[in-house]
């Protein structure tokens, strides 16, 4: 009778510490990350911009994302149709992403991210807001 008492209370043991770890071990969700700019301000012309990725509940920056969608167009100032090319550039900072662009016009331009998360079911998507000066 010791025994049964004895397996039945390792059992329930077990099946506690499986629940407590499923819960405590639960993954961030993609709104609980977010790019943001390292500088605020480009000069017009071939312009490098960087972004940091972070996780917001402690402000650490997050290596690895997979970027796979970028644009940069001219949407604050009414003229999102004024696009321009965007390519990813190396960063040895870990965290820290940056793009080539060429900037055209001084004004407001939006950089729209699309990024996935190693270990994290779906995207992350920011649009960020910088300003470009002559």
């Amino acid at each position: 009778m010791k025994n049964f008492n004895y397996a039945r209370a390792v059992q329930a043991a077990l099946i506690g510490i499986a629940i407590i770890g499923s819960v405590t071990g639960a993954r961030a969700d993609v709104k609980d990350y977010e790019f943001q700019l390292v500088d605020q301000t480009v000069r017009k012309g071939d312009a490098i911009i960087s972004v940091r990725l972070v996780h917001k509940s402690d402000g650490k920056p997050v290596p690895d994302a997979v970027i796979f969608a970028t644009r940069l167009d001219m949407a604050p100032d009414g003229m999102q149709e004024m696009a321009t090319r965007i390519a990813p550039m190396p960063s040895t900072e870990p965290g820290v992403y940056k793009f080539k662009a060429s900037v055209s016009m001084a004004g407001g331009w939006q950089l729209s991210l699309g990024a996935k998360v190693q270990g994290e079911t779906g995207t992350i998507e920011n649009k960020l807001v910088l300003k470009a000066i002559p």
